[in-house]
């Protein structure tokens, strides 16, 4: 949370807890503890001392004086932004769009992507417009509980958690089919080994090396995919060996109909999961009006260019029949690779291959430290057990971080000769999870206006969502819809499967019956029947990002003023970065 904004009964919201201590009262607190463990640990060696910095403090976090430490805390602030531009970029554009295209076509695939990159720029402004004026210091599902329902909040954060447990193990499973472009004939599980081990290293020596390490991964991605995009321009232009490409690859644009387009939305809607987080993390800077602005700049040139356009050229480049893509065989090359090797170029799909492989495991590391602050959430909302949100020395929640990378350790399942059904089981119970997460985004947005109505309350935002309520709606409607999708593909699923098959549904839309279990499950547990809290009873003050409207007005007027006495080429590019 900015350090700058002011919130009524001065009150900060950490997580799911409300903590009356102020900031400077936490930070001199923490200060104190610290230099006494400094003290006590000159004596000590190196080593003794990084063992000691694991050491469990249960009161220091009862008594409030030990905070959560998050990424943020301690990355500088061009690794913030360029994790927040190409963090979560991996599997599921490199990989999973595979089976996008050979199940859909290049006209169903085109359409999938769109209306999950319209749904999350909808998402992204309701997140905007709700940390704006409730901000929150990473972890946006207090939301629930404070909006909607606390049995739906328990449901969420459960969900939110599986969500980015599960993709821990996906991007291992991923990164050992991404070897097998190389050598198959090696037993998977000595890479996921090698990957874990590597993981496990980079969250146990803390933030400083999780923050270069995945600004490095995010410059390589985002040079690899500029890179591509030119390449792929010039192949389809007649550049490569295939000679003039044009749209010969289009016929037939659909495969599978109307079926098929259906099958690609989770698959996009794991591709694009995460990208939300970027609002979150605006809001919480000390001029979340201008943040969040250039935020949702970024996030548009990163739907714009990293996934639509990467897909638009791939569906020129490669047919929906190729038999190296994912679903025609049992190949798990990328698509990407598949692509560069159909142009006749020699070295570099090895070098893209690369490529691709610190990308996903990149987004591994990133799962990591997007787990453990849901799991510390939990235990503070009293949703899971204590122990998850025992803290050591250095802020490090050392359990919960233990159980995320204990959950890697269904990627040896990869062993097996079944790599491609355990990836494709842990996608979709992914991708599918994060729909619950978007829906949720927008009703809490819909719910506080609706509030505000009800109660006459006013509130003066730092950043208002575009679209407004008319667009929480529609991205309630499109989330509802791709529901509805993918139950009619788990049902009757695409590839000439038998229909109405057990294995196939729950492998399909898993994530939904076990978000109705945890919900029904907290309703009988707490009897509570209650389906959503009144608009009348929503606590809309505790919390609230108080702002000053006339200078919010001035700094809208000089921006204003220092816009127009702008050269031409400063706006040019301005405008759209």
């Amino acid at each position: 949370m900015s350090k700058e904004s002011k919130l009524e009964d001065n009150y900060t919201l950490s997580s799911l807890r409300l903590q009356s201590p102020s900031k400077q009262e936490i930070s001199t607190t923490t200060t104190t503890t610290n230099e006494q463990h400094t003290e006590n640990s000159v004596k000590d060696s190196c080593v003794v001392s990084f063992f000691k910095s694991f050491q469990i403090e249960k009161k220091g976090f009862e008594n409030g004086e030990i905070e959560v430490l998050t990424p943020e805390d301690n990355l500088r602030p061009y690794q913030v932004k360029l994790i927040a531009l190409a963090s979560c970029i991996g599997s599921g554009l490199f990989i999973s769009s595979s089976s996008v295209i050979s199940e859909a076509g290049p006209g169903g695939a085109i359409i999938g992507y769109v209306i999950v990159a319209f749904l999350i720029f909808l998402v992204v402004q309701a997140l905007g417009e709700l940390t704006s004026s409730y901000p929150v210091r990473g972890n946006f599902l207090i939301y629930n509980s404070r909006f909607i329902d606390e049995s739906w909040a328990f449901a969420m954060n459960w969900n939110y958690c599986l969500q980015w447990i599960v993709t821990i193990p996906l991007s291992l499973v991923s990164a050992s089919l991404t070897i097998d472009f190389w050598d198959s004939s090696i037993n998977p599980a000595a890479w996921i080994s090698i990957f874990w081990i590597v993981i496990c290293v980079i969250n146990i020596f803390g933030v400083r090396g999780y923050g270069y390490a995945e600004s490095f991964f995010s410059i390589v991605k985002l040079l690899a995919i500029v890179g591509f995009c030119i390449l792929a321009i010039i192949l389809i232009a007649g550049g490569g060996q295939q000679g003039y490409i044009g749209g010969k690859n289009w016929h037939p644009p659909f495969v599978n109909g109307f079926k098929g387009t259906c099958n690609t939305l989770v698959n996009a809607a794991f591709s694009f999961s995460g990208t939300e987080l970027a609002a979150v993390a605006a809001a919480e800077t000390s001029n979340p009006r201008k943040s969040l602005l250039k935020a949702t700049k970024q996030i548009f040139w990163r739907i714009a260019l990293f996934y639509m356009l990467s897909i638009i050229l791939l569906c020129f480049l490669v047919r929906y029949d190729d038999p190296g893509l994912a679903g025609n065989s049992d190949s798990s090359t990328s698509p990407f690779v598949i692509a560069i090797t159909n142009g006749g170029i020699k070295v570099l799909p090895s070098i893209f291959n690369v490529v691709i492989l610190l990308s996903v495991l990149s987004v591994a590391n990133a799962s990591v430290f997007a787990t453990y602050k849901p799991l510390v959430a939990l235990a503070e909302a009293g949703h899971g057990p204590k122990f998850l949100a025992y803290m050591d020395r250095k802020g490090r929640p050392i359990f919960s971080i233990l159980i995320a990378l204990a959950f890697g350790l269904i990627g040896f399942v990869c062993a097996s000769k079944s790599q491609v059904t355990v990836f494709n089981w842990l996608l979709s119970l992914a991708g599918l999870s994060c729909i619950f997460i978007w829906f949720s985004i927008s009703l809490a947005q819909v719910r506080v206006n609706y509030a505000c109505k009800v109660q006459g309350v006013q509130l003066d935002r730092a950043f208002n969502a575009i679209g407004g309520d008319y667009g929480a709606y529609c991205s309630m409607i499109i989330n509802v819809l791709i529901l509805m999708a993918q139950f009619y593909v788990a049902l009757f699923p695409v590839g000439g499967k038998p229909p109405l098959q057990a294995t196939t549904f729950f492998q399909a839309y898993l994530a939904a019956p076990i978000v109705l279990v945890f919900y029904v499950g907290h309703k009988i547990w707490t009897r509570n029947w209650r389906l959503y809290i009144k608009a009348e009873d929503i606590d809309l003050m505790t919390g609230r990002n108080l702002v000053d409207v006339e200078i919010t007005k001035q700094e809208i007027y000089e921006d204003e003023m220092n816009w127009k006495s702008k050269p031409f080429w400063y706006k040019a590019i301005r405008i759209w970065c």
